[in-house]
């Protein structure tokens, strides 16, 4: 919940969020604003860019230093959807606490509830490595000025999640702001659903076949209703083929935790397995196996790579 202090900075501060034409004739082409959150005043965008569908970790905890050297958070969430990433060059002779609690009021006022908010070192030494991978600041500093919040609105078209990282950059005597959103929405489904004779005949020629009309819940193991079809066909290929045994394994993208990975892409196996057994497959035919991330078959660079990796193969097993 947001203090009474929070709110009625907010409405004191509230007039510093006009656009200014200025700002925008300035602005990175083809660049704009996220529609819930206005920008302050005399703000510049430097960098733009959005993704129709992409992974983001999302920082709700301190972010510490591995021994490896890589960021250490003590909390994150991991999101999919469409992704916009801003940044904007704050006026000058304007402080980092100032444009903050600005921000704070207006996210509140637009329905914002904040997940995870820190200042300062609270914030651990690399949180701005994790919340912005592409490293857009272009090198500027860690400060003691440093701000983030983390918040969260339900809409009826669906979720969105918001990483909100402003710092002081001193050369210049004016703040950075970095907005980084996720619009949780399912992905355009393109794959079209492969027939049960297809399947029969891909297993016959290579021995295993990727099936990607196969989906799940975001984060989850429950398979969607929208699979059934592509269910319905492999079950009915397996009834054609009695003898035939085979390994249902699961496959991940190369977003997120080794082990978690591995632990999801089992337990969707298994869910695929059991949705099998209850349209009169003999159980003792299908085993079910997690490979998560080991085995891409596209890179992990692009939206277009990671959603060919996220896959349900089926294996022909040979029992001697």
């Amino acid at each position: 919940m947001y203090s009474l202090r929070s709110l009625i900075a907010g409405l004191i501060l509230a007039p510093l969020f006009a656009l200014s034409a200025q700002a925008q004739d300035t602005d990175a082409p083809g660049s704009s604003d996220f529609p819930l959150i206005p920008r302050y005043e005399g703000a510049v965008i430097k960098f733009w860019e959005t993704r129709a569908y992409d992974a983001y970790t999302l920082p709700l905890g301190p972010v510490g230093l591995a021994a490896d050297g890589e960021p250490a958070p003590e909390k994150t969430q991991d999101l999919e959807g469409k992704f916009t990433e801003i940044l904007y060059r704050g006026p000058e002779q304007r402080s980092a606490l100032e444009v903050f609690r600005n921000y704070e009021a207006a996210l509140a006022k637009a329905g914002f509830e904040t997940l995870y908010t820190c200042s300062k070192k609270d914030c651990g030494p690399r949180l701005r490595q994790l919340i912005n991978p592409g490293a857009r600041f272009n090198g500027l500093i860690y400060d003691d000025e440093r701000r983030y919040i983390a918040a969260k609105i339900s809409r009826p078209e669906g979720d969105a999640y918001l990483a909100l990282y402003i710092t002081s950059f001193e050369p210049e005597n004016r703040p950075y702001i970095y907005l980084a959103i996720t619009e949780i929405a399912p992905m355009d489904e393109k794959m079209v659903v492969v027939e049960a004779s297809e399947i029969q005949e891909t297993m016959a020629r290579d021995g295993r076949i990727a099936i990607y009309g196969i989906l799940f819940d975001f984060d989850q193991a429950s398979i969607l209703p929208e699979s059934k079809d592509q269910i319905d066909q492999l079950a009915a290929m397996l009834a054609a083929e009695p003898a035939l045994s085979v390994l249902i394994v699961g496959h991940t993208d190369g977003q997120g935790a080794f082990d978690y990975n591995l632990s999801l892409s089992q337990r969707r196996a298994q869910s695929v397995v059991d949705a099998l057994v209850a349209l009169g497959i003999a159980k003792d035919r299908l085993t079910p196996a997690g490979a998560g991330m080991v085995a891409p078959v596209a890179t992990n660079r692009s939206d277009e790579g990671r959603a060919k990796n996220r896959r349900v193969e089926i294996v022909e097993l040979v029992r001697n």
